[in-house]
Parts: structure tokens; sequence; C-alpha cells
């Protein structure tokens, strides 16, 4: 059973769907061919990095005040990310669809919609601000709601990160025929880290044929050679790469050549 942070997360996220249908939002009009990350993931050496754009989150409050994430992302781009994650949530992140439209507009990279997504019509709100592709979390949905949710995606040409934490969710996430898989080293209901989810799960990921991106909890370089030992195709960083003192260093860190044994 769902319990405690996740749980107040999708309760709110319920509240916020039905405020959004009770506004009417138009409906899409496709104009637009999104960047993809896989082609990018495809031909890189190394490790990428996905760096975060992170206002705060439940467990930590306000982790960096930065009032362009504009601004934040040319730092990214320019320090060596591959891509730039956005949270969009408002109330337990202090993020914004606006911010990933100003992120959107500001750099050249492929940029991801991260955010508690549960109905199609954030997915919709997604694509008009820019994003090249999403997450959906399998934590947060019933196996035929993900399915759902994701071929959604896919149908509007946005590419889908599937995020798991737990084999069973694995499974769900294989299901769909995901090529992006995350594993989160963040238990969402608890919001505990534990690398060893990476060390875990990540080779069952590659051995399912999906690309593997590992997700959170990320402070130096021994983190990134233990994910690339996994088999690791990117990293997804939000805190530390928010909160350091020099990024284009800290950035460095991250950016690993794949192991030889694991190349595509």
């Amino acid at each position: 059973m769902m319990d405690s942070i996740l749980k107040r997360i999708l309760e709110k996220k319920e509240e916020e769907v039905e405020n959004y249908r009770n506004k009417g939002i138009p409906a899409l009009e496709v104009f637009r061919q999104p960047k993809s990350l896989i082609k990018v993931l495809n031909n890189s050496k190394e490790i990428a990095v996905i760096a975060e754009f992170k206002r705060a989150s439940p467990s930590k409050g306000l982790i960096n005040g930065i009032p362009h994430p504009g601004e934040q992302a040319k730092l990214y781009e320019q320090a060596g990310a591959t891509a730039i994650s956005v949270l969009t949530d408002s109330t337990f992140f202090k993020g914004s669809f606006r911010d990933l439209e100003e992120v959107k507009s500001s750099v050249g990279l492929p940029v991801l919609c991260k955010d508690f997504i549960i109905d199609e019509i954030q997915i919709d709100l997604a694509y008009r601000a820019g994003a090249d592709l999403i997450l959906l979390i399998a934590a947060a949905l019933e196996a035929e709601r993900l399915r759902e949710l994701y071929l959604y995606a896919r149908s509007l040409g946005l590419e889908v990160l599937v995020e798991v934490h737990q084999e069973k969710e694995l499974n769900d996430a294989l299901m769909t025929g995901a090529q992006l898989i995350g594993v989160n080293n963040r238990n969402l209901r608890t919001f505990k880290v534990s690398m060893e989810n990476t060390a875990n799960l990540g080779p069952k990921v590659r051995e399912a044929g999906a690309m593997f991106i590992s997700e959170s909890g990320f402070k130096g370089r021994e983190d990134a050679l233990l994910a690339a030992q996994a088999g690791a195709d990117a990293l997804l960083i939000g805190e530390t790469l928010m909160t350091t003192d020099s990024l284009k260093k800290k950035t460095a860190e991250f950016i690993v050549s794949k192991p030889e044994v694991l190349t595509k």
C-alpha cells in the first residue's frame, strides 16, 4: 500500500488534474518534432549526464532559489550535460510548466518533463511547454494505466522515461515496450536513497534490451563508476548539481566512459 510522501503527492495530483479539466484546456495541435534522447545516448561512448533543474523537494525543502531556470540550463549545457530535466510539480517541488518553457527556449538539448503524471492532460501540458520526453513513474500507476499513458505520449512523438524502484515495477515497465527505463535510487514512499538499487536493477534493465538511466543520489565520481559497472547509459542528477559552487568541475566528475563490455 502506498504511504506517506508518494500518497500525498498523488492525492494532490488528482486535484490538479480536476482543476485542469475544469479550466477546459484546448485540444492539442501537434506541430513539432521532439528531440530524441535515445539517438543521443546511442551515439555516445560516455555515460550521459541529465542535469535537473530542481528548486525543492519534500525531504530537503528549498534546495536552490535560482530565479531563472533558463540561465541554469545554459550553464548545464556549457558544463557538458546531454539533456535537461525540469521538475514541474508546484506543490512539493516548487516547479512549474513555465520553468519547462523557459528551459526549452534556452538550450538545444532534449528536455525531460519530470512530474507525477497520472493523466493525459498533464502530457498535453508538457507537450505544449516544449518537453521532448516525459517521465512516467511505475510506482504511481497501475500497470494498464502506465501502458495507456505511455502509448498516448508516444502518439505525440514524445519519448518516455519509465521509472522503477523494484523488480515488479520493472516488469510493468517492460510490458509497455519502453526503450528508456530509469532506476530510481530514491524510494518515493520514504525518500531514502540507496545506490545499491542501481547495482541490483541496472543489469536487469540492460538484459531486457532497454536503455538504462540511473536516477538520484549521485554525489561524486565513485557513484558514477558504480552506475557504469551496472550498465547505465545516463545519470539523472539534480540536487548535487543545483548546489555545487563549481558546476563544470562537478559535472565532469560524472562523465565517465562506458565499460567496453557494456557498450552497444
